[in-house]
């Protein structure tokens, strides 16, 4: 989980939900042994805030966010322009932020 960015109304977090497995060096595992295959599942957490709502983003979502953000790396965007994306997604958020 990686914290990409934090402001007073919003953050968003990289979340790679599935750890790579390592072919070579794995404990206890043998040539003969099946391994399953795992597609890595990325995403994004956006929360808000100012509303108390988070909204997680996978598949093509989190693709789109992730070009977004490889756009901002080249360009630097303006707190106000993250802000106002950020925004966009927030509206789509509809689940409360729980604390565990």
């Amino acid at each position: 989980m990686n914290m990409l960015y934090d402001s007073e109304t919003f953050s968003v977090l990289h979340i790679l939900a599935n750890k790579p497995i390592e072919a070579e060096g794995a404990a206890g595992l043998s040539d003969d042994s099946e391994v399953e295959p795992q597609m890595p599942r990325h995403g994004f957490e956006i929360v808000d805030k100012r509303n108390g709502k988070e909204l997680y983003l996978d598949g093509s979502w989190a693709e789109f966010f992730q070009l977004k953000i490889n756009d901002w790396q080249r360009t630097t965007p303006t707190q106000e322009e993250v802000e106002t994306l950020l925004d966009g997604y927030a509206t789509l958020a509809q689940n409360p932020l729980v604390v565990h």
